[in-house]
């Protein structure tokens, strides 16, 4: 295209690769930068949830093969349980109640290993994707041009230059100083337990399926949530070319312990396996055996803690031709599940926003405006939806404890208020925006 601008884009997370997927198909010239020395450098991370928006991005991102990939090689969402910290089962709400558009692909829920998903957004850009490329900082001549610098002393200049590089972004830091993330006040220690016939015959059955929430009454609580991969899914990503791990076949449990962060040691993330498993004990001590041995038996090497940060809402800024997307921008707490949701759907609202450049609808800095003016919508709706998430995790007391756990039974007992409490609303987070046209 002969108005297409050079897109550069800091951060090969899914973010940054499904924005250079959608941009590609497009015939937008694009090369993302990346400081990993490879995928697998550093912790890619456990399962994540990939609800209807995330969905909805990568059909309209990603080429059709790719798509079948992902639809292929990902497990459903599965139903979500609440439970106590003494294991009784409160609650069930099924996955036709929280997500009843399940039977059309695009609008439905998926579990996908964080890794699995990297690799396949690599899939036919690889020579697009700059590996070990430590970014620094941009400089903005006026003249329609701006020019990334990186440690190694290469510079890059092109019509756009975006910043997918996470919560400690260097391009939001030099764009936007004032949407620096705070922290939210919760914290995690993740963990992960392989299903294997030996942790089946004990581990709580409801455990291995879906997605769980464990509530005590002390403001500690466990979700959990199973990756359960469809026979093959390994054979199927490798087919795309590229290395994959050996154990993405083996289905596992998410375990994330959140609690506080003012109740965890300040040097949290110096633990080592060792330590963050007698802290994590620590905190369910009163909780039923077979929870604690799921956290005590997972396995080490997966073990990891974070304290959470949010990013505050900020008033609109004066767009240029830099801009972000993702948690560098409207970085989301985990308790919600959206991050990475959020991302994806910046990246789909920026192809549209830059494809549009391309074709001559638009210059550059009012298609990144409108662009930003919606990621200003869907992004903070995320964040506000999280901090609540946070909120009821958090909560603790005797009262308070046993109000929810009567509402969770009559809930129980009523699929007509499961529906009204748990189904998916017209004004919820995952609900297509108005720019969101319908996909098959």
């Amino acid at each position: 295209m002969m108005n297409a601008p050079k897109v550069v884009v800091i951060g090969g997370g899914i973010g940054g690769l499904c924005l250079a997927q959608g941009l590609h198909a497009e015939g937008v010239p694009v090369e993302v930068f990346e400081r990993d020395e490879h995928p697998a450098s550093c912790w890619e991370g456990y399962r994540i949830h990939i609800d209807p928006a995330g969905a909805r991005s990568l059909r309209a991102c990603l080429p059709a093969r790719l798509w079948d990939t992902f639809v292929a090689t990902s497990a459903p969402g599965g139903d979500f349980g609440f439970l106590t910290e003494r294991l009784a089962e409160l609650l069930v709400v099924e996955e036709a109640i929280s997500h009843p558009g399940g039977e059309h692909p695009v609008e439905s829920h998926y579990a996908v290993d964080r890794r699995a998903l990297r690799r396949l957004l690599l899939s036919g850009i690889e020579d697009l994707v700059h590996f070990g490329a430590e970014f620094r900082s941009y400089t903005d001549a006026g003249d329609g041009r701006v020019t990334a610098e990186f440690t190694d002393g290469r510079r890059v200049t092109a019509e756009v230059l975006v910043g997918a590089d996470g919560p400690g972004s260097r391009v939001r830091k030099q764009y936007l100083p004032q949407a620096a993330p705070r922290p939210a006040g919760v914290a995690g220690i993740a963990h992960k337990l392989f299903l294997t016939e030996q942790t089946l015959a004990w581990m709580p059955e409801r455990l291995g399926h879906g997605m769980n929430l464990v509530s005590g009454s002390d403001g500690v609580s466990l979700f959990t949530s199973a990756y359960r991969p469809p026979a093959g899914a390994r054979d199927r990503l490798a087919a795309l070319g590229g290395a994959v791990p050996d154990d993405l076949d083996q289905p596992y449990v998410l375990c994330a312990l959140v609690t506080r962060a003012d109740r965890l040691p300040a040097g949290l993330r110096e633990l080592d396996d060792a330590g963050l498993r007698d802290l994590a004990d620590e905190l369910v001590a009163g909780w039923h055996p077979d929870l604690r041995r799921v956290l005590a038996e997972s396995d080490p090497s997966c073990r990891s803690a974070q304290t959470f940060s949010v990013a505050p809402e900020i008033a609109p800024w004066p767009s240029s031709r830099v801009t972000v997307l993702g948690d560098a921008i409207h970085a989301v707490p985990a308790t919600g599940g959206l991050g990475g949701n959020t991302a994806l759907r910046d990246a789909r609202r920026l192809t549209m926003a830059l494809s549009g450049v391309a074709r001559g609808d638009s210059e550059p800095v009012p298609a990144i405006a409108a662009y930003e003016a919606d990621l200003r919508d869907h992004g903070y709706a995320a964040i506000r939806d999280a901090l609540e998430i946070r909120d009821q995790m958090l909560a603790h007391g005797v009262v308070s404890t046993a109000v929810s756990r009567a509402w969770f039974r009559l809930c129980r007992r009523s699929a007509t208020l499961r529906r009204r409490s748990f189904g998916d609303r017209p004004d919820a987070v995952s609900a297509p925006r108005a720019w969101e046209h319908t996909l098959t």
